[in-house]
């Protein structure tokens, strides 16, 4: 009988980044651990006026689930360097989910995070999708 040898599997290196990528992809998790602790702790009622009316869950169960994905999603980031891609794609769509949460806002007009004007309300619409942006640069390779 021949004998059948087994390798095991071989991990994929880590795509090529940038220095201005590695600091920026930090940042981003360092910004999602403090966004998400802020969640569980100091900013769940204003967190949780922007949780939109139709959402058929608890309100403060809908906050403290999405603080909770944003530390694992930030801690990922900043430890799982193999598998930035993945997470940063992760990210990017954590930040389109919780949208509709910012729309609420400017809709129902309510003030939370020194976001007490309409128009306060809507320039902050702008920026969700540079978070989408920043998550997805920060964390994929780069073109050569």
């Amino acid at each position: 009988m021949s004998e059948v040898q087994i390798t095991p599997p071989t991990e994929a290196p880590a795509p090529p980044t940038t220095r201005a990528r590695t600091l920026a992809r930090y940042l981003l998790a360092a910004s999602l651990v403090f966004a998400g602790l802020s969640h569980l702790f100091w900013a769940r009622k204003d967190f949780q006026d922007q949780v939109p009316d139709w959402v058929p869950m608890d309100k403060d169960g809908v906050v403290m689930a999405s603080g909770g994905v944003e530390i694992m999603l930030g801690a990922g980031l900043a430890v799982a360097n193999r598998d930035r891609v993945r997470v940063g794609r992760l990210a990017a769509l954590f930040f389109a989910a919780v949208f509709p949460g910012n729309i609420a806002q400017y809709l129902g007009k309510r003030s939370a995070f020194g976001l007490d004007t309409d128009r306060k309300r809507l320039i902050r619409l702008f920026f969700q999708p540079v978070l989408v942006l920043w998550a997805l640069w920060s964390t994929g390779t780069p073109r050569r």
